[in-house]
């Protein structure tokens, strides 16, 4: 037996045992179970998926398990990628819950069953190889999320309201794949993966683009792309921070699975039209610099990763949006290298994301509280999660040497060599992209700034903060994987970028876009190199020989011990340091016509003397502007129809009798009517 089937069934034999584990063993144990079951578990998939990417497939078909459809899995590269990343992050995620689910009372039978199932449910999407198997996992994956998401609805009302708008989101978009696969399926002999492909070439371009925009609709808002957004930045703030590290790093890459299943596998044979990738490049620039934006005025720390996510799903969807695109142009290198720098970003993004939640997450475990400018000064008390938090805040802030460093660069490659390659459309929407990106980039370096300074250096502003202390050891484990995976990624991208490039070179239909030479990246087909290591090492050498300098010129001087200037206002304490919302308030002012911050200042006058003010107090907010625009009516138009309906619920049996007679002529006729 190969890696691949035997990582698979291993994993899962290990997710299914430890589901029941949760439900058997007692309390005192079960996160320690729970978590290991789910470190096997993420182990397995990783060798699985690593497996895939290296040419191994294996299809598993039970016909006869589930009416009507039955179930069928195929491993492939592409999904073997998603499986390698699902994995990873689980390993470090069930470590790191061993503490994190003991210390917030989510150590209960429900929640730890739910983990490992939620796990597979995850691993299941990208094996699917049938629209009822692919449904199957994604409505199980989507039904023990929200439970999840809601396991602490109890001790804050914002939990439910969270999952209230998770749970609709997920389904519309639930409603949508079904729409546009069913569509898709009608038109093939079966509903199986390879049925589809051979009926691809069939379809109308009316049809192809109708199956490619109705699951683009679905697996985008899985992907959190503006503007199916509006769930993100609510559920992985309030979900429990493991679980938070699970949906930002490995379950919204399943929506970009999907899109690039359906987009270039499934409907590959249909032709596909250049405006269908240019679409998705138009989304993913949007919700990059959106959801930025959003982060870099936000204060609430989970809030801020959250909006972060749906930055880093829209980079992504400009890499996907730029591959469809070359690939329909007669473009393949372009295409590859552009594929290659979204696999690779995607990749990226899970380990800096998965270290960026588990250190939030210890932050909260430690002070109770989200809010930045509730922070504060806990370097002292929790050096290993500061640590990890910057590390993970350099990862993220495309900076050299940060892992993302390397996939923003090979995305911005693609795109300026794409400038002359493609005709009119690339030279208006190429540009374009480049300006997104490096935009996003500069905000990201703003926010993650702010993040890290504001939060957890200078003086503690809480009593809470101040008496922080370091979270469990496990917890620590799991963010210590975390991080050595950021770090392995950002010193040497060259151990995964060449499996990487050849499974985005088959995806596209090209051959691999980079070639290793020692420690250097080379492209295929244009010129370009880069050596993330040596220039690590460049930067570090410039950085001591710095430092030599200023203290070189220190010794010449006879230092002595002074006082920082304080401005002669005393002693400085914490109500002198920077917040989080006077550190954003440039960024506000220059963005303001897309934000529309809402300010009020309240200012209390002694009794004495109207003159003479007591208290100042000073609020924002920066409301979701396209939720306002875009979710608002439609809501209250569907609470103006339950008030209508409410007043057709009499609780009279004759009329709702009636009700049944009257819609039953009305069918009679239109019956009659359209024979």
């Amino acid at each position: 037996m190969t890696a691949l089937p035997a990582g698979l069934i291993i994993a899962l034999a290990a997710g299914s045992l430890t589901a029941v584990a949760a439900l058997v063993v007692p309390r005192s144990v079960r996160t320690a179970v729970v978590g290991g079951g789910l470190a096997v578990v993420g182990v397995a998939a990783v060798v699985a998926g690593v497996a895939a990417m290296t040419g191994q497939t294996v299809t598993i078909a039970a016909p006869e398990l589930l009416p009507l459809f039955g179930l069928l899995f195929t491993a492939d590269p592409l999904a073997g990628v998603f499986l390698a990343i699902t994995g990873g992050v689980t390993v470090a995620v069930g470590v790191y819950g061993i503490g994190y689910c003991r210390g917030h009372d989510l150590d209960s039978r429900g929640v730890q069953a739910l983990l490992p199932m939620f796990v597979l449910a995850m691993l299941g999407v990208p094996l699917a190889a049938s629209v009822g198997t692919l449904l199957l996992c994604w409505e199980l994956m989507a039904l023990t999320s929200l439970l999840l998401v809601i396991a602490e609805h109890g001790r804050r009302p914002a939990v439910a309201s969270a999952g209230r708008w998770y749970a609709v989101m997920t389904h519309l978009g639930l409603v949508a794949v079904l729409c546009g696969l069913s569509v898709f399926a009608a038109h093939a002999a079966d509903g199986s993966f390879p049925a589809l492909r051979a009926a691809a070439p069939t379809l109308t371009p009316t049809v192809a683009a109708l199956v490619f925009v109705a699951t683009g609709i679905g697996f985008g808002s899985k992907a959190g792309i503006v503007p199916l957004h509006a769930w993100l930045p609510r559920a992985h703030p309030e979900a429990p921070s493991n679980v938070s590290a699970l949906m930002s790093a490995a379950m919204v890459n399943l929506g970009i699975y999907g899109i690039l299943r359906v987009g270039l596998d499934l409907l590959g044979g249909a032709a596909p039209a250049g405006w269908w990738w240019l679409l998705v490049l138009g989304l993913g620039a949007l919700s990059a610099i959106y959801g930025i934006l959003q982060a870099a005025v936000g204060t609430n720390l989970k809030r801020l990763l959250g909006n972060s996510t749906t930055e880093n799903m829209g980079l992504i969807l400009i890499g996907v949006g730029a591959a469809g695109f070359f690939a329909t142009t007669g473009n393949p290198d372009l295409a590859a290298l552009a594929m290659a720098a979204a696999l690779l970003h995607l990749v990226n993004h899970a380990a800096f994301k998965t270290l960026l939640f588990t250190s939030a997450g210890s932050v909260v475990h430690a002070t109770g509280r989200r809010d930045l400018d509730e922070l504060g000064g806990l370097t002292a008390g929790m050096p290993g999660t500061t640590a990890a938090f910057g590390l993970g805040a350099l990862a993220a802030s495309a900076l050299p040497p940060g892992a993302a460093f390397v996939s923003e660069w090979l995305l911005l490659q693609a795109l300026i060599h794409g400038l002359p390659a493609a005709g009119v459309s690339a030279a208006i929407v190429m540009p374009l992209a480049v300006a997104a990106v490096a935009l996003t980039a500069g905000l990201a370096v703003a926010t993650f700034v702010k993040a890290f300074g504001i939060g957890f250096l200078a003086k503690p502003r809480t009593p809470q903060a101040a008496s922080a202390t370091e979270s469990p050891a496990s917890m620590l484990v799991g963010m210590g994987l975390a991080g050595a995976a950021c770090v392995g990624l950002a010193l040497a991208p060259t151990v995964v970028l060449p499996t990487i490039g050849t499974v985005a070179g088959a995806v596209v239909g090209a051959g691999d876009p980079v070639r290793i030479d020692g420690l250097t990246i080379r492209l295929v087909g244009i010129a370009g190199s880069l050596s993330p290591l040596m220039l690590t090492l460049a930067l570090l050498l410039g950085a001591v020989l710095a430092l030599a300098g200023v203290r070189a010129l220190a010794t010449r001087r006879a230092a002595r011990p002074a006082r920082l200037w304080d401005c002669g206002g005393g002693p400085l304490s914490a109500r002198m340091e920077y917040t989080a919302t006077s550190f954003a308030e440039p960024l506000q002012r220059v963005f303001d016509d897309v934000l529309r911050a809402e300010q009020d200042v309240d200012v209390s006058h002694h009794d004495e003397s109207r003159y003479l003010v007591q208290t100042i107090e000073y609020r924002r907010k920066v409301p979701d502007r396209i939720e306002k625009r875009l979710y608002d009516p439609v809501l209250r138009l569907v609470a103006a129809w339950g008030r209508a309906g409410r007043r057709l619920a009499t609780g009279s049996v004759h009329r709702y009798l009636g009700y049944g007679f009257y819609t039953l002529c009305g069918l009679l006729v239109l019956v009659v009517v359209t024979r």
